[in-house]
């Protein structure tokens, strides 16, 4: 489908143990991501979520089973092809922000355009209109390190969209913050895709924030249950 940004086909992931079997984590995974689309991702510590989303990103590959990210074959490519394809379709938003907070606020955004050699005229009035989208338009010249916690991932999910990217990877982008600074960050990121026309699959443990994207799949045991519906 022209439209599908990020595919699981069948899907393993086991990792060796130093003695006996190996430890599977993911089993016969399927689904897909849209453009302009949410998928939020839940289950319990350990179900496979954060290894879900590395191999969706093709820092990992699976034992069998295939990932396609914007329609190639994450497994057929070698280090630094599946490095440009991530750089080039790919934004990336953790729990611990990962900002550079001897830069500002508009530097940090900007970074992966001027790592990616974007020029710069672009980059700045990307940034500035992202920062704008977040409310922080008039913190651009302010060193990031100075910011509170929902306002560095506000930055950072600008960050994450700076080149814009087709596809969003979100883990636990609430997890560091209150629940009601929570509750605002994850409206700004599913808003901001949404009309970018973004694919994003974020991966959480709360329900409520779960309840955000236009679909739930459950991780348990390694397998995706039946979807449900938003609450």
């Amino acid at each position: 489908m022209a439209d599908c940004l990020l595919e699981f086909q069948d899907v393993h992931r086991e990792f060796a143990t130093p003695a006996g079997p190996s430890r599977p984590v993911l089993l016969g995974v399927d689904f897909a991501v849209e453009r302009g689309a949410s998928l939020a991702m839940v289950g319990r510590s350990g179900s496979g979520k954060s290894t879900l989303l590395h191999l969706a990103a093709g820092i990992d590959l699976p034992s069998r089973g295939e990932v396609r990210l914007a329609g190639r074959s994450l497994a057929s490519l070698d280090d630094p092809v599946r490095s440009r394809l991530r750089r080039d379709h790919v934004g990336l938003v953790f729990q611990f922000f990962h900002l550079l907070p001897h830069l500002t606020v508009r530097d940090n955004v900007s970074l992966p355009g001027w790592i990616a050699g974007d020029p710069h005229a672009e980059v700045r009035a990307r940034a500035e209109d992202l920062l704008a989208a977040v409310e922080l338009g008039d913190r651009g010249d302010d060193l990031a390190g100075r910011l509170s916690g929902g306002q560095m991932q506000r930055v950072a999910i600008c960050r994450a969209l700076q080149r814009r990217p087709g596809l969003v990877l979100a883990d636990e982008p609430t997890g560091n913050l209150d629940e009601t600074v929570g509750a605002r960050v994850m409206d700004l990121l599913v808003g901001l895709c949404a009309d970018e026309g973004v694919g994003l699959l974020y991966v959480t443990h709360s329900r409520e924030q779960a309840s955000r994207a236009d679909r739930v799949l459950r991780l348990r045991d390694g397998r995706l249950a039946a979807a449900e519906a938003p609450a």
